[in-house]
């Protein structure tokens, strides 16, 4: 008589696993709260246009990230303050969630900086990483507007940038 019960508690257990599986995929894998001043724009029922940026691939989660909106002029991309949107973040995991509300739809870049000491000074050290990934080099370090530019729907457009260190004589991802 001590099988049936035995078994009784395998098929529970069992039940138990299954529901416990079924529920973790129904949740997104990159369930994480969005960070950021803008974060209340990128929550379920925000009305109007937002770009959640899923910044990833620290190589060391220390210091700050600074992201950046870029409009839809491609002529001021990447030129100095000519930005719509600056976020400063402590880096706090090893990806960071950060919503930035747009004014409309339309077309906009991202570019992201690693600040990986927090020195505000820019070094060999601190990574980088932009909207679309484009592949960079040390000759191509600045993509082109083209190369990063995305359109923004009436809603959360979601944005992943991998970040980019430099490793001896390339430019890539970490690991």
């Amino acid at each position: 008589m001590v099988v049936p019960e035995r078994v009784c508690l395998m098929k529970i257990d069992r039940f138990a696993i299954l529901a416990l599986l079924s529920f973790a995929a129904a949740a997104p894998a990159n369930a994480q709260a969005a960070i950021g001043p803008d974060a209340a724009s990128c929550r379920e029922g925000a009305s109007g246009p937002a770009i959640l940026v899923n910044v990833h691939g620290f190589r060391k989660q220390t210091g700050t990230i600074r992201v950046q909106l870029h409009g839809s002029d491609g002529s001021t991309w990447l030129q100095k303050l000519k930005w719509m949107r600056r976020i400063e973040l402590p880096v706090t995991g090893a990806s960071m969630p950060v919503c930035i509300a747009v004014p409309a739809p339309g077309r906009y870049a991202i570019a992201v900086r690693h600040d990986e000491d927090g020195d505000h000074t820019m070094t060999s050290k601190d990574g980088g990483g932009y909207s679309r990934n484009p592949k960079l080099s040390i000759f191509h370090y600045k993509p082109t507007y083209s190369e990063v530019v995305f359109n923004v729907g009436p809603r959360i457009t979601p944005v992943d940038v991998e970040l980019n260190y430099l490793s001896g004589l390339t430019i890539g991802p970490v690991g």
